[in-house]
């Protein structure tokens, strides 16, 4: 069977740690949750003085890389700043209007948090800036509450508000580091979700795109669809040609940069080049008054302040906390996931929580400053990454390129038809329903194609909120699922061999005769003890079946290999006694093999280990089979001995 003499090998006990006191076991623990990453590792045997400016530099990233900036490094951040800054402008001029806010909020989003974020990021590639899902999901939630057309002043508050309360929970979540909340956005949830949310706001477009005056607020696609072709006498043939000229433009010109890396400005400029040209043409053509409506009046001038202009009365406020916590959560996710993929891609790192703290504070001050959320959007740091940008510098120059916009160029917006920018929306939409990875999920893993389904489905057929909280209470449950149902399996012998594999996953290994081995592969928790209880007496019965149709040696012993086990409860080690039990009742020996430490702790302190006996813990399967076998020999030969003595008598 491959397993070594048990009398010719010193059988290695399995030892319990060292006792450790609670408070340092517990220090231990909640370092290992909220501190994984050791951050104060650096301010280790340092000077006061030192100390300090890591501190500074911890939270200022920019004093970190700004003594380091070279001439090159410049000239990089200038052609990605100015070619960031001509995708942002139009673009945040699109996104207030998808979160029914004024269009010139966008153009204040893209001025003060970049200069934040400037300072505070650890990503090198993250443009800052208003993102569509965000938006969609702001507007959303506050239409629900408040109307933007009757009563647009306290909608444009409760943005404020809400964005304020966004910030202030990304920033506590850095500070607490409770990064890992965004951890139950599966990247299955975030396809699905996504995905739900771009087909959405392209649905939503075509309000601007057939020029229909009165549309739902529905976000759903049966409200969408309703509002639709019961207007169709409404349809304005104008408006629609414009629309679906521009978004031709702009997937061209997308699908050229994508086939031709080096020219990615391609597509950068075609939405600012969108905007011109659809505000050339209706400016000699009156399109304005044939149905292409126009964006109007932009106010000139830098961000105002909006502190006083927060709202902290009920029932406002209490919408305000929700909507923020809710966008919050979900520009964090994009907004990490994003400057994780590029960090990926120039092989450096970026702190998850530092990074949280620096998305809070620049969402905090823009509620102070007429902003409303942002966060690091796909797109634009796409753009930035391919643009060759170096620092975060690229953003303090797209702040630049926005300013002098907001200081002197925004009445060139006055004759922008809102076409160009459901355009613009629905081209940067289509690249977020990403069809090739629900397949892949499909392939890899049906249950993960389910949740990203649900999340998309929920999303299309209910609104934004439904299709999150379905997708993050199936990918709970399948946390649940795996905690409360772990695996079993029965190990098998791999012939001329010491190794012990699953019988189901190997089909040649063998049945060890007169020994059942089981392998447990997760911790032993109250939750999953009764089901491990049931499920290995299940083992033994399905064992003795197997050996009574076969006709082979009778089963001895049961050996539970605990190596994947990484930590037990009460109710774990109550399981173990009641196993016990049930294979003394059946006459059977219950043997472990490698308990980890924490198991070994506990097992030592519950006196289980006594109970059961140091002679039937060990440390290899290998060795417990061998110390099995040895007993079996050992107990056939006096079998032997008794009924030859018992023919002579």
């Amino acid at each position: 069977m491959g397993s070594v003499d048990h009398e010719s090998v010193q059988q290695q006990q399995v030892e319990v740690p060292p006792h450790q006191p609670f408070f340092k076991s517990l220090k231990m623990t909640l370092k290992e949750t909220f501190f994984p990453d050791d951050p104060l590792r650096q301010f280790k045997n340092k000077p006061p003085s030192k100390k300090l400016m890591l501190g500074i530099q911890y939270f200022f990233p920019i004093f970190q890389w700004a003594p380091k900036y070279t001439f090159n490094f410049f000239k990089a951040d200038l052609i990605a700043g100015i070619t960031i800054a001509s995708l942002a402008i139009p673009q945040g001029i699109s996104y207030a209007k998808l979160a029914n806010l004024p269009p010139i909020l966008g153009l204040y989003s893209s001025f003060i948090p970049p200069l934040i974020y400037a300072m505070m990021g650890s990503s090198r590639d993250l443009a800052v800036g208003t993102v569509a899902v965000g938006s969609l999901l702001m507007g959303s939630m506050l239409s629900d509450v408040v109307n933007p057309n009757e009563d647009p002043i306290l909608y444009l508050h409760l943005a404020f508000t809400a964005t304020l309360f966004a910030g202030i929970f990304q920033a506590a979540l850095g500070l607490f580091r409770l990064g890992l909340i965004v951890d139950f956005l599966s990247h299955a949830t975030i396809v699905g979700f996504m995905g739900g949310a771009a087909t959405v706001v392209c649905l939503q477009q075509l309000k601007s795109i057939l020029g229909l005056v009165h549309f739902t607020h529905g976000a759903d696609i049966i409200s969408v669809m309703r509002s639709v072709f019961t207007q169709t006498h409404e349809w304005r043939w104008e408006s629609s040609v414009l629309g679906f000229v521009f978004i031709f433009f702009l997937l061209i010109t997308r699908y050229f940069s994508k086939k031709q890396p080096r020219f990615f400005w391609v597509s950068a400029m075609a939405p600012l080049t969108s905007v011109i040209l659809g505000s050339v043409l209706v400016y000699f053509t009156h399109a304005e008054k044939h149905g292409v409506e126009v964006i109007g009046e932009l106010k000139k001038g830098l961000n105002p302040a909006s502190v006083t202009k927060l709202v902290f009365v009920s029932p406002y406020m209490t919408t305000a906390v929700k909507t923020g916590i809710v966008v919050g959560i979900i520009s964090l996710a994009e907004g990490i996931a994003v400057g994780r993929s590029f960090a990926m891609y120039k092989n450096y790192n970026i702190d998850g929580n530092k990074e949280m703290i620096a998305i809070g504070t620049m969402n905090i001050v823009g509620s102070f400053t007429s902003c409303y959320l942002t966060t690091g959007p796909f797109s634009r740091s796409a753009v930035n990454y391919n643009a060759g940008c170096k620092t975060a510098a690229s953003n303090i120059i797209m702040s630049i390129a926005v300013m002098l916009t907001l200081l002197f160029l925004t009445p060139l917006f006055h004759y922008t038809p809102l076409v160009v920018l459901s355009a613009i929306i629905v081209s940067a939409m289509l690249g977020l329903i990403d069809y090739e990875a629900a397949i892949h999920l499909w392939k890899i893993d049906k249950f993960d194609f389910v949740v990203c389904m649900s999340a998309y489905i929920g999303v299309v057929f209910g609104s934004v909120e439904i299709g999150l909280v379905i997708a993050v209470a199936i990918s709970v449950l399948r946390v649940l699922l795996f905690i409360a149902r772990p695996r079993t399996f029965v190990l098998g012998n791999i012939p001329n061999s010491g190794i012990y594999r699953n019988v189901e996953q190997y089909p040649n290994a063998k049945h060890v005769p007169g020994i059942l081995i089981l392998e447990i592969d997760a911790p032993i928790y109250f939750a999953n003890a009764g089901y491990l209880r049931e499920r290995i007496t299940r083992w033994i019965d399905e064992e003795e079946n197997r050996i009574k149709a076969t006709a082979e040696t009778s089963l001895q012993y049961v050996i539970m290999d605990m190596s994947g086990v990484g930590n037990i409860d009460t109710s774990g080690i109550s399981m173990l006694e009641e196993v016990k039990k049930i294979t003394e009742r059946r006459e059977l020996q219950l043997v472990l093999v490698n308990p980890g430490s924490e198991v070994m702790k506990k097992l030592n302190k519950s006196k289980f280990q006594n109970h059961l006996g140091q002679r039937w813990i060990y440390l290899t399967v290998e060795e417990a089979v061998g110390a099995c076998n040895f007993n079996l020999r050992a107990r056939t030969n006096l079998k032997i001995d008794e009924s030859e003595n018992w023919d002579n008598v």
